[in-house]
């Protein structure tokens, strides 16, 4: 019962989205981490480094329903060329 919850007002937020062409600001907020590659001789180098970049879970959500619903189109109205 609690997913139901979940899915209802998930949709109600993607549906306002969509509709006012406003992304809200902490949607698109992320966090970049920083971690050392371990056994590197000289960490004063960029490329001793690994950047983690973490997404809010929400746009990832919204950006799969968004891509599952264009593919859906696309093959409907056949608009993508197979091989």
């Amino acid at each position: 019962m609690v997913v139901l919850v979940i899915i209802k007002d998930l949709a109600e937020t993607a549906s306002y989205c969509f509709a006012s062409g406003i992304i809200l600001k902490r949607l698109k907020e992320f966090i970049t981490v920083v971690l050392r590659k371990e056994g590197k001789k000289n960490y004063s180098l960029l490329s001793s480094y690994r950047l983690i970049t973490l997404k809010n879970i929400l746009v990832k959500v919204l950006e799969k329903y968004v891509v599952n619903i264009m593919s859906k189109a696309a093959e409907e109205h056949r608009l993508l060329l197979w091989n």
